[in-house]
């Protein structure tokens, strides 16, 4: 694609923590779309999603969040929930400052559509559209031990990251998972329990907040995300413009089932009909 923007480097956060992110812009973009990972991955596991928007017309951001990928901070850790949140806004600002006519969504994975939903709380009326991919918004089954630990007092205890098996039912995105040195092998409680202890009760005290337009997509075989959560967001959300859709037989990351593209397209209907 001629002129095609293409860029990769480092922004500092609020807090002076270096983020790192990466652009790619088509030429004559018709909207910007910025992506938040889930927990233990990085950007880099995007780049399918961010070639097919930029075929549709849409410029990509992209970040990893700290204590992830290539961004600083410590390795899966963090002190409180809100910090992700407010990393996020980071980018939305880079991207309404270097693209200030342009609408902007904000697609959000697992953890990163927990994070999703927390900045169309706490950042109203900045963005066009959010897009959640099995979106990790109330308390989980595998992670209800973690009420039990108090990760506030040790909150560097170590916990392996052991669902690969379980995030999509294609093998070569799991062996690739597996193997990508990017890709946390172990968390800390600390993390883990601000994320999916404390984050899920601040939502629900919040969540009626919550007004921007959304699209809310879920593998109906999600067994790391239960698919309630999606449907729980969409239930609590105080948006006119909302709509859940469920796939069949889809594990949890329906962004790289061998049928993404079937999920891929619904996102690009649902953004072109609010951009044209």
């Amino acid at each position: 694609m001629e002129n095609k923007i293409n860029f990769e480097g480092q922004i500092k956060s609020f807090d002076e923590t270096e983020l790192h992110f990466r652009k790619d812009i088509p030429n004559n973009p018709k909207a910007i779309v910025i992506i938040v990972h889930g927990l233990c991955e990085h950007l880099g596991r995007y780049d399918y999603l961010v070639e097919k928007f930029n075929q549709f017309g849409y410029g990509v951001y992209r970040f990893d969040n700290r204590g992830h990928g290539k961004s600083g901070g410590e390795r899966g850790y963090i002190d409180n929930f809100i910090y992700f949140i407010d990393d996020a806004d980071e980018i939305v600002k880079l991207a309404m400052e270097e693209y200030a006519n342009l609408p902007v969504f904000m697609l959000g994975h697992s953890m990163g559509g927990f994070i999703t939903a927390g900045y169309g709380v706490k950042y109203k009326d900045k963005l066009t559209g959010q897009v959640f991919s099995g979106p990790c918004t109330i308390q989980l089954p595998i992670f209800e031990d973690l009420e039990k630990v108090d990760f506030d007092n040790e909150p560097r205890i170590k916990v392996p990251n052991s669902l690969s098996s379980i995030i999509c039912r294609d093998e070569e995105v799991i062996n690739a998972y597996d193997n990508d040195p990017l890709v946390l092998k172990e968390t800390n409680q600390k993390l883990l329990g601000e994320v999916f202890v404390k984050g899920p009760v601040w939502l629900e005290e919040n969540i009626k907040k919550y007004t921007y337009p959304c699209l809310i997509l879920h593998g109906e075989d999600d067994r790391i995300v239960i698919p309630e959560a999606g449907k729980w967001l969409y239930r609590e959300i105080a948006s006119i413009d909302k709509k859940l859709k469920l796939y069949e037989g889809f594990f949890h990351e329906i962004l790289n089932e061998k049928e993404k593209d079937v999920v891929i397209e619904d996102i690009k209907d649902w953004i072109d009909k609010r951009i044209l």
